[in-house]
């Protein structure tokens, strides 16, 4: 593997100057970078060959790291009481976004998908960052999704700026994806 390797506070540091990092989360390997750096949304998506129109998902460490991202609103109270109760954890709902998301976070959509990770590296992270972040599979799109650091694609590791020093939580699979408002599971 060609890109160095990272703790916290250097992976934060990179990622506000516009890079692009591979982090395990709760079962997966996540490629990530700062949301609202379009610049660096769209490298993100150009390494892993995804359309930009797909959107991305983001993750948090924290509820109120997706302030700026989640019209709460938009959401009934039950509902919101359904998305917190499955957080933090593996759990990705499809949220209504604020009118001010930008399109490269929200894809062709009116929606956003978003999680709170209970997993101690992202949230030391998104703590160290300030905020929320992408956080796409790191593989190639169509491949399968790396559950470990050596079965990250070393083409893809080439491209990228950093890898954070850690483990996976040891899901065997990506978080579960739901909408928020039916409930209804979009991938398991």
């Amino acid at each position: 593997m060609s890109a160095i390797p990272l703790e916290v506070p250097a992976a934060a540091a990179l990622l506000a100057r516009g890079g692009v990092i591979a982090y395990p989360t709760e079962g997966v390997w996540g490629l990530g970078c700062d949301p609202f750096d379009r610049a660096a949304v769209l490298r993100l998506l150009d390494i892993k060959q995804r359309a930009v129109d797909k959107g991305v998902i983001l993750i948090a460490g924290a509820v109120t790291q997706l302030d700026p991202i989640v019209d709460w609103s938009a959401l009934p109270q039950a509902r919101q009481a359904a998305v917190m109760a499955s957080w933090p954890g593996p759990n990705t709902w499809v949220m209504p976004a604020r009118a001010d998301v930008p399109g490269w976070i929200t894809g062709a959509h009116a929606s956003v998908a978003v999680r709170v990770s209970a997993h101690a590296p992202v949230i030391a992270l998104c703590a160290a960052f300030g905020g929320a972040l992408v956080s796409t599979s790191a593989n190639l799109s169509g491949h399968p999704a790396a559950t470990t650091r050596d079965a990250l694609d070393p083409h893809l590791i080439a491209r990228i700026d950093g890898v954070l020093v850690g483990e996976t939580g040891g899901r065997s699979s990506a978080s579960t994806i739901r909408d928020a408002h039916s409930g209804d599971v979009l991938r398991a």
